[in-house]
């Protein structure tokens, strides 16, 4: 192979305006980025969000003093943007064809070697009308990170939310518990290996008493 042959390696994406600024702000902390019609989005490691949330919120150029959403995705430790292609299951699996049901066990994804779950968090400059999605891959046998509660306080629901669906706990949080399901439920139900076709029962409160408030394990 020829020099002029030999694949080049992609040059790293261009930083919008936004993420520039971003960038010049956190330095390292930033591990990568993508921008795609208006959509920005950063990565940091989950041990730099808080130092990384603090300074998008309190730097003047940026702004950001709303947090409008936290959740989670569990990639099965595949990358960002990975494609699960859908299996033909329509066309030449028969039994799966008429068994509906079974669909969610052809498509389940390959596990991947990168950490399985992604929080992410949308925040907004409600001065300067700007958006970023913050991500940070958190690890299958530790999935904790810190919370952010008390920077934006509309972040405690949220955490909630993402902690009852997926199991993910969030530190210092100031009152983590479920706000779904009830504290018996067994499980996180938007988690990918999640049995689709588990039902568990109501069940009565089993707590030291009905007065006090319910708390996770």
């Amino acid at each position: 192979m020829s020099p002029s042959e030999e694949p080049k390696t992609p040059a790293p994406p261009e930083p919008s305006p936004l993420v520039a600024m971003v960038i010049a702000r956190l330095g390292a902390l930033v591990l990568a980025h993508a921008s795609f019609r208006g959509d920005d989005c950063i990565h940091v490691a989950r041990e730099n969000l808080l130092e990384a949330a603090r300074a998008l919120r309190d730097t003047p150029e940026l702004g950001f003093d709303l947090l409008l959403d936290v959740t989670c995705v569990d990639y099965f430790g595949q990358p960002d943007g990975f494609h699960n292609a859908p299996e033909t299951w329509d066309r030449n699996h028969a039994v799966v064809r008429r068994r509906a049901e079974w669909r969610h066990r052809v498509n389940m994804p390959a596990r991947g070697g990168e950490p399985r779950f992604a929080l992410v968090y949308h925040l907004t400059s409600t001065r300067l009308l700007h958006r970023l999605r913050v991500k940070s891959r958190v690890p299958e046998d530790d999935p904790t990170i810190a919370s952010l509660s008390g920077l934006w306080p509309g972040a405690n629901w949220l955490e909630r939310e993402t902690y009852d669906l997926y199991g993910i706990r969030f530190k210092d949080h100031p009152d983590l518990r479920r706000i779904y399901l009830y504290d018996e439920f067994v499980g996180h139900p938007l988690r990918k290996d999640y049995s689709k076709h588990d039902e568990q029962p109501i069940q009565a409160y089993v707590g030291p008493g009905s007065d006090q408030p319910r708390r996770p394990r």
